[in-house]
């Protein structure tokens, strides 16, 4: 019986090891003033349904000599929650087919130019935009890796 446990767990344990969950974000191109910024977050390590470990993947872009802005969320279920300045502007879609989730902004503005990341949480739950901070810290993302210059802004996703 021990045996069986232990095995068991070791199995549990290289499972854990093997899942590592990534998040990466491109574009088609360049996006000009007024134009629609299109972005896609690619996940690949867990399902956008598991509500585990991909509870919902947010948008958040940091303006060039700023601090970080949530912009909105999706979440296992397919809820969503957008930052009252975008209302109206962003839209964020999903496809759980292709592990994919879909930011589309319209109308960009110039001084919307900065850093935009897609990140994940898991059981952390932060729902309002004042907690989003807080959440950001508190909840452990780390690792930003460089994708792709648009607009002025850089693209970069969040591995976790």
């Amino acid at each position: 019986m021990k045996t069986l446990l232990w095995l068991l767990s070791a199995v549990l344990s290289l499972q854990c090891v093997a899942a590592q969950i990534s998040l990466v974000v491109s574009v088609p191109g360049t996006v000009k003033p007024t134009e629609t910024l299109e972005m896609t977050c690619k996940v690949s390590g867990a399902s956008l349904t598991d509500s585990t470990n991909m509870r919902c993947v947010h948008w958040v872009r940091q303006p060039d000599g700023k601090g970080l802005e949530w912009l909105g969320e999706i979440c296992y279920e397919n809820s969503k929650y957008y930052a009252q300045s975008l209302q109206g502007r962003l839209i964020i879609t999903r496809d759980t087919n292709k592990g994919e989730v879909y930011a589309k902004l319209t109308g960009v503005k110039p001084d919307e130019s900065g850093t935009y990341y897609c990140a994940r949480h898991t059981q952390c739950n932060r729902w309002t935009e004042d907690m989003y901070r807080n959440w950001f810290t508190e909840c452990g993302i780390s690792m930003l890796e460089n994708v792709s210059p648009v607009l002025p802004p850089v693209l970069r996703s969040v591995l976790n």
